[in-house]
């Protein structure tokens, strides 16, 4: 008779058990067998968003392959700058085709000094290399002061269309929901690009307890003015006094709160269809603290359905990617943050930070960062880190403060913390970090996920890592479920996105 040796019998009982196992059913969200999504509603009726629609075109239309329009090559001889400004802005000249595209500006591979910031401030541009490596397309930002290598930016701001705003007359529309009753729909129609407005109370706020941080040297409590959320949405579907929109409610909209209203809006100087691909991004530093150098890698402001893929940067004190509050749809794909140079403390190292909304951040890499994959104050949902990775950490991942809505870390893996809590007077007084943040098979070394006192809950579903108090162990637990097991689907963000295209 064979004996199997003990590893072997190891291996053989190992692999028996991985070929059965089944991944847990999540009580949140179910997977039917045809691929569709079945949601669990709480006792309010909120339910998990779908956060399918961030990205280019909310995921909608494959990032197109724009053909050369200009080509550029190394010079060898110093400062590159005006060399590809130049190229961009003859670019910038073209007309638009149907789609709103003029063309792109090739970057040969070889080495691009740049003393400045290369400004893009029309749409319809990409800025192209021939590789994300340092022997292929590398610019390297010679700043002796805090600059950002790329800066791609809209001018303008939202307007609101005169007459058009209306009373959402529901007591309470639960997370998740995509439609509600308002006070009159005359003037509005499909296809109209609208503003859910939330405004900020002091009930709210009071509630909140975010009147009530404990002070120290700088706390500022927080103000009903500075808490009015603007969530932009498109009209799918008008039927009687019910409005359909294009995203999900990501935080839910309470009477007691001063509920919400919805009008019509324009953006006319937003730019659209800009892209930055295959590149290498480098920062010049005198030292492993140094702050005089490049900050950000690439910043992208008022702007809507761009993407930056295949960019790797390397020694920037603050950011690869930098998305400010008017960047909507927006996806930042394959992309690498590396290495940065920076006293570390407040206010550096955030690898990719996103203050906009509708934006997605899916197969990144980054290592010695603070806040890796991180949202700033009142950022307005959703959004989605997806299948992103973080080595030699040196702070958390996760909502940093002042209430981002509507954010999912899908299977982000991290050998730091990833922390969705009361902040308390950290900062300058910070508070609670978010609401409706959903942590979905992550991986981490622990997690301090808590529920705020009112508005809605906070989810932690499948982590593999310890589970720990936070900074103010008093407050209310979050909805963890199935720790140190993987839950199904494993992405909720692809699930969805599945769900949603098959339907």
């Amino acid at each position: 008779m064979r004996i199997i040796a003990p590893a072997l019998l190891l291996v053989v009982l190992t692999m028996s058990f991985n070929v059965f196992r089944k991944d847990i059913a999540s009580k949140h969200v179910s997977v039917s067998p045809n691929g569709s999504l079945k949601y669990h509603p709480d006792t309010k009726g909120n339910v998990l968003p779908d956060f399918s629609r961030v990205g280019y075109f909310h995921g909608d239309k494959t990032i197109p392959d724009v053909p050369v329009v200009k080509t550029v090559e190394p010079s060898g001889k110093g400062n590159d700058e005006e060399r590809i400004e130049n190229a961009i802005r003859e670019v910038a000249k073209l007309s638009p085709d149907q789609n709103g595209i003029r063309g792109t500006v090739l970057l040969k591979k070889g080495i691009y000094k740049i003393e400045e910031s290369i400004e893009i401030t029309t749409g319809g541009i990409v800025l192209r290399g021939e590789g994300n490596n340092e022997n292929e397309t590398r610019l390297i930002s010679t700043a002796t002061k805090k600059v950002t290598l790329i800066n791609v930016m809209g001018s303008g701001t939202i307007k609101e269309v005169p007459g058009s705003r209306v009373k959402v007359t529901d007591e309470y529309v639960p997370v998740g929901a995509t439609s509600f009753h308002v006070s009159a729909t005359a003037g509005l129609k499909a296809g109209d690009k609208v503003i859910l407005y939330r405004p900020g109370t002091q009930k709210w706020i009071t509630d909140l307890q975010m009147d009530q941080i404990e002070e120290r040297g700088g706390t500022k409590q927080w103000k009903p003015a500075e808490y009015d959320f603007q969530f932009e949405r498109q009209v799918t579907m008008i039927k009687d006094n019910v409005v359909y929109i294009d995203n999900p409610v990501v935080i839910a909209l309470e009477a007691q709160y001063g509920g919400a209203e919805l009008f019509k809006y324009t953006f006319a100087e937003r730019l659209s269809n800009v892209g930055i691909e295959n590149l290498y991004l480098e920062s010049a530093f005198q030292s492993d603290t140094a702050e005089n150098h490049g900050w950000d890698a690439i910043s992208f402001d008022k702007i809507e359905n761009g993407w930056i893929t295949n960019v790797t940067s390397r020694y920037f004190g603050y950011s690869c990617v930098n998305l400010g509050n008017w960047a909507k749809n927006i996806s930042v794909l394959n992309s690498k943050c590396f290495d940065a140079k920076s006293v570390i403390t407040g206010s550096r190292r955030y690898s990719f930070n996103n203050d906009g909304q509708q934006n997605l951040f899916m197969k990144c890499q980054a290592t010695e960062g603070r806040h890796d994959y991180v949202t700033g104050a009142k950022v307005c949902g959703p959004n989605a880190f997806v299948n992103c990775t973080a080595k030699n950490t040196h702070a958390d991942i996760g909502p940093h403060h002042r209430w981002a809505m509507g954010t999912l870390y899908d299977n982000i893996v991290t050998d730091g913390e990833i922390n969705i809590q009361d902040r308390g007077n950290y900062g300058s007084g910070h508070g609670w970090s978010g609401i409706t943040q959903v942590l979905w098979n992550c991986t981490a070394k622990r997690a301090a996920v808590q529920n705020p006192w009112v508005g809605g809950k906070n989810y932690c579903i499948g982590l593999k890592g310890g589970k720990y108090p936070g900074r103010l162990k008093d407050r209310p637990d979050g909805e963890w479920e199935a720790q140190d097991q993987t839950v199904e689907p494993k992405s909720l963000y692809l699930a969805q996105l599945n769900a949603r295209k098959k339907s």
